[in-house]
């Protein structure tokens, strides 16, 4: 590495309290600064790791992974320390996945995850760690004139840590910030301990700092011009320079020479595009393709007694060479586990009166699946194609998306993490960001703005699907106008441009689950809220597959709800009555009352089926079919409105365009559509 200084102590947008650098400009500040490697440590997480790891690797600069921390303070539990922990290999990154599990699990206070120094014990393998500066117990020792404590932390952290502990020394404009670098560079020089320097960067230029603070404002509900407020950071804490660096620190080149050899020592490596399944238990001395083969099997047999008598038989082949393919495509690609996973859970939520639904999205293009009751829908009979769901020549994980009543959810998520373990399952984390409207009513109120002259600015904001101030400024005449000859608005909407975007808040995933085969801080740490046992993981959905584990889908469904209730309604007057029990599997498909109550358009609570344009459609289409109503959920997507197929369909449904096929072999696959080419099966 021949630059000669690289950056170790770096928070970006995701430690949310604090950050303001987005990661691609960071790595492209670092591919313009030459630097050969750079850290990314976040605040009490590693939100953006794999985000952060992908794009280093791309641009061909090393990535140093690792965490700040909060340090429980033994004097007083509101005034913790901060550490800088760094992984040196695969080791410390799981010593410092599980240390920040724990934080979030047993040392929340004051909404912040605290790490007990006894729990480094048992975790310092593969961690190198910066002591915090002056916001460490030792640089807090040191200003406090306590020589004799900060040279006790000191000599154990470098007998817990040895060869892998650095006093952190910076020059930022703190406070006392001197006096603690006199002290620490004197403790190294008595112990025998190596320093290093960091810049504790928070935006990536000094121009970018009322931003930044802005940003500290929105999080902590406070007012930009509170003269009250702490004023924690400084201009200085930006992506300096090497030679900015080497400035600073003339006087120390030890400081600089070790940010280098600290970057050498770190080679985490992170490997993807392998997938890591949960184990399915499995009856002794089966494996998972025996035991998928044998409940395939018996399912088909289940479902073709669905088939009229005279079918059966006739069916029956067909049924089985296509059971068959799926089955050695499934197996070839390292997937019966996760079959037998879905069926699992599906088969307990029925079992235990939390209604399914029949199955949507690719899926339901399994027979695989329909055999096994992860889905209702036979994929022959509505000539649905399985490869859309799995192909050898797409490798990718499959994906149910599995409808639960909204009231039962949870217990299935509670039986899913009993069967595989409470260490190996957990919801997944989503991160909310700052939007366009909300930004500039979040940065107008820290700029102490009046209420109404914010709101009129923000409603001049289109109310559009991925809007931003950019487009807003370029779309609206008025708010341009207002943007190039008023001084505050220009102030507040370029404040709001730098946050646009960035991450605020962490969230849970409405749906996504994920079941790991091991404890699941083997690949990640978790994070919940103080006061919540509601743990997610700390990689988003897209960051989670990309590390190889397997995502489920429990989505939960009020209109599943309401049709359970319904029933059960209907079933206890039908008892009363002497009548047997409705089963709303049975009911027929070619109801003529049913399509004639669905064309009145009276759809309100109807899945898929009851927003206004959907009614519109449906008053224009008339259906008259179970197809017809496939048909209309299909239509209703951007792409078919625009091009003018919806009128195409309509029209020759109702007999006012004649029916055209490009070729005459293809009437047999466009007949249901009127010739219109509406489905990829088609």
């Amino acid at each position: 590495m021949t630059a000669p200084f690289i950056h170790l102590h770096l928070h970006s947008e995701f430690s949310l309290v604090d950050g303001i650098v987005r990661i691609d400009d960071l790595i492209a500040s670092a591919a313009t600064a030459d630097m050969p490697a750079v850290a990314l440590t976040d605040l009490s997480n590693v939100f953006g790791m794999v985000k952060f790891y992908q794009a280093a690797v791309a641009a061909g600069i090393k990535p140093v992974i690792g965490a700040d921390v909060w340090l429980e303070n033994p004097t007083d539990r509101n005034k913790p320390h901060r550490l800088v922990l760094l992984c040196q290999d695969r080791t410390g990154y799981r010593n410092l996945s599980r240390l920040l599990t724990r934080a979030y699990a047993e040392g929340q206070h004051g909404g912040r995850p605290c790490l007990a120094p006894t729990w480094l014990r048992d975790n310092s393998d593969g961690l190198i760690v910066l002591s915090g500066a002056q916001e460490g117990d030792i640089g807090q020792a040191l200003l406090a004139g306590n020589t004799a404590l900060a040279t006790s932390l000191a000599q154990g952290y470098g007998q817990q840590f040895p060869q892998r502990f650095y006093l952190e020394l910076q020059r930022t404009g703190q406070p006392l910030q001197e006096e603690y670098n006199h002290g620490a560079v004197a403790l190294a020089g008595h112990l025998g301990l190596p320093v290093v320097a960091t810049n504790h960067v928070h935006f990536l230029r000094s121009d970018d700092f009322e931003a930044h603070e802005a940003r500290v404002c929105i999080q902590e509900g406070r007012v930009l011009a509170d003269s009250r407020r702490p004023r924690r950071y400084t201009e200085q804490q930006y992506f300096r320079s090497s030679a900015e660096m080497t400035a600073l620190f003339e006087d120390i080149p030890e400081a600089l020479e070790n940010t280098r050899e600290i970057a050498r020592r770190c080679n985490l490596r992170l490997e993807f595009g392998k997938n890591y399944l949960p184990d399915f238990p499995l009856p002794p001395g089966q494996n998972m393709e025996q035991v998928l083969r044998a409940q395939a099997a018996e399912g088909l047999e289940a479902r073709l007694q669905l088939l009229p008598a005279e079918q059966r038989e006739a069916q029956r082949a067909i049924y089985q060479a296509r059971l068959e393919l799926e089955l050695g495509v499934i197996i070839q690609m390292g997937f019966p586990g996760y079959f037998l996973i879905v069926a699992d859970f599906i088969q307990w939520a029925r079992a235990n009166d939390v209604p399914v639904g029949p199955g949507r999205g690719s899926g339901a293009g399994s027979l695989v699946a329909y055999v096994l009751g992860i889905t209702a829908l036979d994929p022959i009979t509505y000539e649905l194609l399985f490869e859309r769901f799995l192909n050898p020549e797409r490798v990718s994980l499959p994906d149910f998306d599995v409808d639960f009543c909204i009231e039962g959810r949870d217990r299935v998520i509670g039986y899913v993490t009993d069967r595989y373990g409470h260490d190996k399952v957990s919801q997944i984390i989503t991160h909310g960001t700052m939007a366009a409207k909300a930004v500039v009513r979040d940065v107008g109120r820290v700029m102490d703005h009046p209420y109404g002259y914010v709101d009129k600015l923000a409603k001049m904001i289109p109310m559009e699907l991925d809007m931003t101030l950019d487009k807003a400024l370029e779309q609206e005449p008025a708010l341009r106008e207002r943007y190039e000859q008023e001084e505050d608005v220009r102030a507040l909407l370029d404040t709001a441009r730098a946050l646009e975007g960035i991450a605020r808040n962490a969230g849970k995933h409405a749906a996504g689950v994920v079941i790991a085969p091991s404890a699941l801080t083997d690949f990640m740490p978790l994070y919940c809220e103080q006061g919540s046992q509601q743990f997610v993981t700390q990689f988003d959905m897209k960051d989670v597959e990309t590390v190889g584990l397997v995502k489920f889908d429990f989505l939960g469904l009020r209109n599943l709800t309401i049709i359970d209730k319904a029933v059960k309604v209907i079933n206890a007057e039908r008892v009363r009555n002497g009548e047997p029990p409705l089963i709303i599997e049975q009911l027929p498909i070619a109801d003529a009352a049913t399509y004639t109550l669905l064309k009145s358009c009276r759809t309100t609570a109807l899945f898929q089926l009851e927003s206004r344009g959907m009614k519109d459609l449906i008053q224009r289409l008339q259906p008259d079919t179970f197809e017809e109503i496939i048909a209309l959920v299909a239509l209703f997507r951007p792409g078919p409105l625009q091009s003018g197929m919806v009128d195409d369909f309509i029209n020759c449904k109702h007999g006012r365009s004649r029916i055209k096929y490009p070729h005459p072999s293809l009437e047999p696959i466009l007949k249901t559509t009127y010739g219109v080419i509406l489905y990829q099966e088609q």
